[in-house]
């Protein structure tokens, strides 16, 4: 993960492919406004993605799509036909100017000691909708799916959960880590082909329906698995035997369930906090291992400040241990965006770099997802592992993670510390 995180860069996007009037010919700055279907390329690998325009000169904004979910510029500014979209929170900026109708330019990604070191061509241009002919030949592949995977995580299969209408689908394949992302696209050519963007985990998937029933898979990008593969209804899956995905649930264990879960790392302004701090004292814990890097951790991130805001004042204390590049560690940028995008209150604490994952949570047994979310009793132990997360475009696996992490909280809230418990008093007879 770590090396194709280097090669990949800070990236995000989506694909784009979906319905929209037809727009004017580029006039001036003005007319940019609009959705466009643009792409980037990576290492000999385009992937599409759906970018939309808005606003004028200093007051432009550009939006990047994961589903429903958008990613919005932190700073962007159209000037005589140049184009600059800043994503800061991911360290990734598109630069393009206006050639012949089109946007060129580049994505850039990955930034160290200020300045980007990842460059990848990019291109754009005005959305047109899928023909009648594709809609009308489009088969049905919505609903859920399994695909047969060894992972380096200990995983047997994947899950893949497709959203159709018509000729248009929102796809996402989902490991114990998190998901892709949603991967949007329609079906063109016999085959749909979806992909996403929004800023980071670029990613394009071919998915062809076979006479069997089964699904042909191929991706490209980040975090793609060589080669093709096969998906399978889960039910069929079940008659030929095939083994399960993994259990978010189970995956990761604690070395000693008796053994209080202990922090101590500094904040993003150098200030320690501590597991035995007074803030914490008696309150339930979520503790989340991650890191800015990981696109599903930005995912999470969102949730919990929902959560934050709703149990705080009733005795929950949400803290972040994140682990950031060397390279980032020295001036956070893309930590202090992500914090300030997301309107993080909770603690957020710089834990170190990704490799001392293992040194600096040895608690964990199998602690291999990010994120990897600790829920920890008033009594200071865990009493419960969530790996990975899964965002908004895993559909009805993401309102079970929400159900989930909701009646977990509630259920240690409602707890007391057996200390604090007052002895009963039995009247004399």
């Amino acid at each position: 993960m770590k090396s194709q995180l280097k090669t990949l860069g800070g990236l995000a996007a989506i694909i784009a492919l979906l319905a929209s009037a037809s727009l004017p010919a580029i006039a001036g700055d003005a007319s940019l406004e609009g959705r466009w279907e643009a792409s980037v390329t990576i290492n000999n690998i385009v992937i599409p993605f759906r970018l939309d325009i808005a606003g004028k000169g200093d007051k432009v904004t550009g939006t990047l799509f994961n589903g429903d979910q958008t990613q919005t510029t932190t700073s962007a500014k159209l000037t005589n036909g140049s184009l600059t979209l800043n994503f800061e929170h991911y360290l990734t900026k598109i630069v393009a100017t206006i050639k012949d109708g089109k946007l060129e330019g580049k994505v850039l990604g990955r930034f160290e000691r200020d300045k980007y070191i990842g460059d990848y061509p990019f291109q754009a241009k005005r959305y047109v909708a899928p023909s009648a002919a594709d809609v009308a030949s489009a088969p049905s592949i919505g609903g859920l799916w399994e695909i047969p995977y060894e992972s380096s995580k200990g995983e047997k299969a994947w899950r893949l959960i497709v959203k159709q209408n018509g000729a248009e689908i929102a796809a996402s394949i989902l490991r114990v880590d998190g998901d892709t992302g949603a991967l949007t696209g329609t079906y063109r050519d016999g085959k749909f082909v979806v992909s996403h963007f929004d800023a980071s985990r670029p990613l394009v998937l071919e998915i062809k329906a076979n006479a069997d029933g089964s699904l042909s898979l191929r991706q490209e990008g980040a975090y793609a698995a060589k080669g093709a593969l096969t998906a399978y209804r889960p039910e069929v899956a079940r008659a030929k035997g095939l083994p399960e995905p993994a259990n978010f649930a189970t995956h990761t264990t604690v070395r000693d369930p008796k053994e209080p879960f202990k922090f101590s790392f500094p904040d993003l302004n150098g200030k320690l906090v501590s597991s035995t701090d007074e803030r914490f004292k008696n309150k339930v814990i979520v503790a989340v291992v991650t890191g800015t890097w990981c696109p599903n951790c930005h995912d999470e991130a969102q949730f919990l400040v929902q959560l934050d805001k709703k149990y705080r004042d009733k005795g929950l204390a949400i803290v972040a241990l994140d682990f950031e590049e060397p390279e980032q560690q020295e001036e956070l940028v893309r930590a202090r965006a992500f914090v300030k995008k997301y309107g993080v209150e909770y603690p957020y604490l710089l834990a170190g770099a990704p490799a001392e994952m293992w040194e600096k949570v040895p608690q964990g047994v199998n602690l291999n997802t990010w994120p990897a979310t600790f829920f920890i009793g008033r009594d200071g132990l865990v009493k419960k592992i969530h790996a990975g997360f899964a965002a908004p475009a895993s559909g009805v696996y993401h309102q079970q993670l929400k159900d989930e992490f909701v009646a977990t909280i509630e259920r240690l809230l409602a707890e007391e510390v057996a200390s604090n418990k007052k002895p009963s008093v039995k009247s004399e007879e």
